[in-house]
């Protein structure tokens, strides 16, 4: 006779119930475990490039080549108030340090930089890029880790429209700097006939755009547009189309040596338009290159200019004081420097990383830093523009300057 179990009788399917509910049991207890792993990774990312003594910060920007003096001076204004607030002891007793790569203006070696800044370097957020092609290959990455970017030298519409968290505009947008070129244009100036010449990428086709929506406005198309391959000096067929149709004015979305070569072919061939650059141009650069005066030579800007003219000393002290400040610090940390527009932009930019820094308090992380930016509420940074910031607004200032050529530089056109 077989010996009797004496384990209890089981049916078979109480012993499938049994079966399944220790499934399910170890299930969720793995779920839980899994959840706590991810919230504690999640955790940890939101405190990368933070250390008891310091702030770890990156930016990928062209440091050579042929905008290699925008990236340049604009990492140069921003080091040079970052330095100034290393010098007090920095903020809540961290300073900063930046680790900028070069990216020539590439958009490929910008990707592979911004991953080695947030793989390998586990900086806290990126900073002050620069440039619109460049800039935008990366929102991918940045939206993947979560990770703040702050203070792009770009006014592309794909950095502000849909609202990301994790993007941190300061600077004015390329569709408000062609729309106020444009409005310039047709009710200052009275024209109509305007055109638009424009770098073949992400950056002539957002000015592009922008011109285009506000030329609709006033019942206008552009009557001709012309394009160059960025990188090149290829101008001549974009001239020669531009011409033809006799435009009046010429809205110009591309780089200081190509924007210069197209002023000066146009000037030499007798075409007596009006050309409206803007910002990005690398106003300082033209200026050098172009070396006159010419009041019909315009670029639009997203801060004053960064001079104190003669009988402008009360003035400055009182409205733009942020203009002078930076003036004092590019001297005691870049004597070799001139004060220049992209300077001042980076400078500006490195005031509201520090501000955001310094709402955020003692316990940094990333998401408690974009929560303090959004707190912002008419900061005045000296510059006669107060920056706000909140939850559904994440471009802090909003106007847009106008200067000409006149003395071999480029001043502030008041009127």
């Amino acid at each position: 006779m077989p010996k009797k179990s004496m384990l209890p009788h089981t049916t078979i399917p109480a012993l499938k119930h049994i079966i399944i509910s220790t499934w399910f049991s170890f299930s969720i207890f793995f779920l839980y475990s899994c959840q706590d792993t991810v919230d504690t990774e999640m955790a940890a990312t939101r405190k990368f490039g933070i250390t008891n003594e310091q702030i770890t910060i990156g930016s990928s920007l062209a440091l050579e080549g042929h905008t290699g003096y925008l990236g340049a001076q604009t990492l140069h204004g921003a080091l040079a108030y970052i330095n100034h607030i290393n010098g007090q002891g920095g903020i809540h007793g961290r300073k900063i340090k930046m680790i900028a790569y070069d990216d020539g203006y590439d958009p490929p070696r910008c990707v592979a930089n911004t991953q080695k800044l947030i793989v390998e370097d586990k900086v806290f957020c990126l900073f002050s890029y620069v440039g619109t092609p460049t800039t935008v290959k990366i929102l991918p990455l940045v939206e993947d880790a979560q990770i703040p970017i702050v203070g792009m030298f770009t006014g592309a519409n794909a950095l502000r429209e849909p609202l990301n968290r994790y993007i941190i505009n300061v600077r004015a947008s390329y569709y408000q700097e062609t729309g106020a070129a444009v409005k310039h244009l047709v009710e200052k100036m009275k024209l109509e006939r305007i055109a638009v010449f424009y770098q073949y990428d992400a950056y002539g086709f957002d000015g592009l755009k922008g011109t285009e929506i506000a030329l609709k406005s006033y019942g206008f198309l552009p009557v001709a547009t012309g394009t160059y391959i960025r990188g090149t000096l290829d101008v001549e067929e974009g001239l020669e189309k531009i011409m033809q149709k006799k435009a009046q004015a010429v809205v110009l979305i591309g780089t200081y040596e190509p924007c210069a070569k197209f002023i000066k072919l146009a000037r030499s061939r007798g075409f007596e338009s009006v050309f409206c650059n803007v910002s990005f141009v690398g106003a300082d650069k033209l200026a050098k290159i172009l070396g006159h005066t010419d009041e019909q030579i315009i670029v639009t800007q997203v801060v004053p200019p960064p001079e104190i003219p003669d009988g402008e000393t009360e003035k400055y002290s009182r409205k733009l004081w942020g203009t002078r400040e930076y003036i004092e610090l590019l001297e005691e940390y870049y004597p070799e420097d001139t004060p220049n527009f992209a300077g001042l932009e980076g400078y500006i930019n490195a005031k509201v990383l520090v501000e955001g820094i310094r709402r955020a308090g003692r316990e940094l992380d990333r998401e408690g830093f974009i929560n303090a930016i959004e707190t912002i509420r008419d900061l005045d940074l000296g510059i006669d523009n107060p920056l706000s910031f909140n939850s559904h607004d994440h471009q802090g200032l909003e106007r847009v300057y106008f200067t000409y050529l006149k003395g071999g530089k480029f001043v502030w056109l008041t009127d």
